[in-house]
């Protein structure tokens, strides 16, 4: 045996982990996709929801975003993440059992996803819908990952952290601090709970949260694939180490203030809102850094690019993030964003960026595993391209028909007429964009389709793989011994390489970086109580009231409805006056809401009798001939579950809303009464009163809505 042999260490790849990951990535990818496409089918035909309570587009959008995010991406990142850091640091992961209880811990998760969100069981808060018991599990899982991570990372035979790492250490750290602050609520029972936080204060804890889930499990994760499998395809190394080192630092430090942007307009306080539009320009520079250093990887390798269709995802991928992380900070000048919020622009820019970046990042990175996990090549090259083309065309048909409906919705929301009256009723804008709807189904379909074809070749693969018998053992590699501990001599190395070798100082400054703007933006908002202004006139729900709000969160109103009306011209004609800081402060959660598929519900209460809404409930074009708003028939035969209205009142109580003792244990009471009231209102306007209807839930949910916006005088 030769010197050199004896000098070898020899230890294992846990790849099957790995398989595990992305196998479990195109599956959920499939399901979260294909009900994507249903419920953009359920926009442009209301038919569609089939009078159903479980397949309405309120129960399923959260559904469907949980499943594309958490289940296809997050799948998609674990792969990845497993297999590069043992490969980065020339280590097996830190403990294979760990990895097991991650990978299934996380499919449990998944599941229960599944099996509440169309049940209306939603806590309503963005990318944060499932409720409290699944919340402390995914914290649980979340910290398995970590362990197995930065134990991998202590036990490692290379001396430096990659910048892959880097990417992989910032996204454990700060998603795991935005999902325990954003998700801290006091428990109703085990299936319902309360924010602790309430009304501004929510929206600003929960868009520094939603707009750093984007960051912190979007982007960064997928940055750190993209800087690990983009040299590996290219057979390059990354263009630029210097530009790694900027990139990385100025976009964790930058990313984390830019959350006020979702809520330009709003009764956010203005320092607020202009800290979040500043810091989203700021971030074109480090995020713009990275896309030209992905690209410019394949430097001198372009040629490649013509045949190789792993190449072509992950280019696309990376032109894809150049492209949202533009448009978004423009998005976010306040003058674009007048324009563009609450319409349909938004969810092109939100699909543009999760189906080009992340989905093609993610279709790239599988395509390159595949034969190195599964020992064959695979199955069919054409068919990669065909899912790369039907992809491609895919995303640009939704996101332009998405761009076109949303100025569209935009401009016909602002039009008046020369008499100073509105242009357009609100249905108006809705019938325009029916025929965008169907381009984006078209578009969503196409995307889907091209997954269906990658799950066909993978399936074909692995059915040769099996019929070749590979052997898919755990991967054995050596290593010098020692070799990463040592330093060759007269070898000097720049800051940030030392600072490479030391992983704690490097993850403690990451935690840093990110706890700044955290801390600036979300202190004030908690502790200096002038920036929310009370107002006198402003009271608690009553228990029937709140039983109705809970009854529209179920529902998933808030999907199609905001309740934040603007300070603009537009909006205070067609909605009344605009919304106070000091009118939500007993909104736990908060319902601002991020689309308006149908008008703003601020000031909806009073603007119809209570016999409008019963009749809009069961029938929505009984009253309005061209919505395309769903029934909700079930809300009359469904009896009002008042078994925990003592329990909801008594948590709201011990969050600070003004309920005396009293009117906590006299509750149910006052819920009847006003019951009976409404019900006998109906009556009186016309309504088939059947016996029993004030114990049904569409009295409830009638409470609520003519509760909104009451509070002040907007005459």
């Amino acid at each position: 045996m030769s010197t050199q042999d004896t000098n070898l260490e020899h230890f294992s790849y846990d790849d099957s982990s790995v398989r595990k990951f992305v196998t479990a990535t195109l599956i959920w990818g499939l399901v979260g996709m294909l009900i994507g496409v249903y419920i953009a089918l359920e926009l442009a035909n209301w038919r569609l929801n089939f009078g159903l309570p479980w397949i309405t587009f309120g129960r399923l959008r959260p559904l469907h975003t949980n499943a594309v995010i958490f289940a296809f991406a997050g799948n998609a990142i674990f792969a990845g993440i497993y297999y590069s850091t043992q490969r980065l640091c020339k280590a097996r992961m830190f403990s294979d059992a760990l990895s097991a209880i991650h990978f299934w811990g996380w499919q449990l998760i998944i599941v229960s996803a599944a099996l509440t969100l169309p049940f209306g069981i939603t806590a309503s808060k963005e990318y944060a819908e499932l409720e409290w018991p699944i919340d402390i599990a995914i914290a649980l899982i979340w910290v398995v990952f970590a362990i197995n991570l930065f134990g991998t990372i202590a036990k490692r035979r290379e001396k430096h952290i990659y910048v892959a790492i880097w990417f992989y250490i910032a996204t454990v750290l700060t998603v795991a601090l935005l999902h325990i602050v954003n998700s801290l609520a006091i428990p109703v029972s085990p299936l319902k709970s309360y924010s602790v936080f309430a009304g501004v204060q929510d929206a600003l804890v929960q868009w520094w949260y939603g707009h750093n889930a984007v960051a912190f499990f979007l982007t960064t994760p997928f940055l750190g694939l993209m800087y690990y499998f983009m040299p590996k395809a290219a057979e390059r190394p990354i263009y630029s180490y210097r530009l790694s080192v900027i990139h990385f630092w100025s976009l964790i430090f930058l990313y984390i203030w830019a959350g006020p942007h979702h809520l330009l307009y709003t009764s956010l306080p203005d320092w607020a809102q202009t800290m979040g539009m500043v810091l989203s320009l700021m971030l074109i520079a480090p995020s713009w850094g990275g896309m030209i250093n992905g690209l410019l990887t394949l430097r001198g390798a372009w040629d490649k690019l013509r045949d190789d269709p792993i190449l072509k995802f992950l280019v696309v991928g990376i032109t894809f993030y150049g492209m949202s992380t533009f448009e978004g900070p423009m998005m976010a000048i306040k003058t674009v964003n007048a324009l563009s919020h609450y319409t349909d622009w938004t969810i092109g820019h939100v699909h543009g960026g999760a189906l080009g970046w992340n989905g093609f990042i993610a279709f790239g990175m599988i395509y390159w595993l595949i034969p190195r996990l599964w020992k064959v090549p695979v199955w069919s090259k054409k068919l990669m391209n065909v899912h790369f083309w039907l992809g491609t065309i895919g995303i640009v048909l939704y996101i332009t028909a998405m761009w076109s409906s949303g100025i569209t919705q935009g401009l016909m929301w602002r039009q008046f007429n020369e008499d100073g009256t509105l242009k357009y009723e609100f249905i108006e804008t809705v019938t325009k964009l029916i025929p965008y709807y169907w381009i984006r189904a078209l578009g969503g379909s196409m995307y889907l389709t091209g997954t269906i074809i990658m799950v066909v070749n993978f399936c074909k693969t692995l059915a040769a793989s099996k019929a070749a018998a590979a052997d898919l053992s755990d991967t054995t590699a050596s290593a010098p011994a020692l070799a990463a501990h040592t330093v060759a001599p007269g070898q000097s190395y720049g800051w940030h390489q030392v600072l490479e070798g030391k992983p704690f100082l490097f993850t403690v400054l990451s935690l840093l970086a990110v706890l700044v703007g955290s801390i600036v933006e979300i202190v004030p908002m908690l502790a200096v109580k002038s920036n929310i202004p009370t107002i006198a006139s402003v009271h608690p729900y009553t228990p029937l009231e709140l039983e109705g709000r809970d009854l529209y969160i179920r529902e998933g109103c808030y999907l199609c409805h905001s309740q934040m009306v603007r300070p603009f011209r537009e909006e205070v004609v067609r909605y009344k006056e605009y919304s106070k800081a000091g009118e939500f402060v007993y909104d736990h959660p908060f319902q601002f809401g991020s689309k308006r598929t149908g008008p703003d519900l601020h000031r909806v209460g009073g603007k119809y009798n209570h016999f409008w809404h019963f009749q809009h409930m069961r029938d929505p074009r009984s009253v309005t001939a061209a919505s395309i708003m769903p029934s909700y028939a079930w809300l009359y035969d469904n009896d009002l579950d008042t078994s925990l209205t003592t329990k909801k009142l008594s948590v709201m109580q011990t969050l600070g809303v003004p309920y005396s003792d009293a009117q906590v244990a006299q509750g149910l009471v006052d819920l009847k009464v006003q019951a009976k009231k409404i019900t006998s209102e109906l009556a009186t306007q016309g309504a088939k009163v059947d016996a029993g209807l004030e114990n049904k839930e569409i009295v409830a949910l009638i409470a609520y809505l003519q509760r909104l916006g009451t509070d002040i005088n907007t005459k």
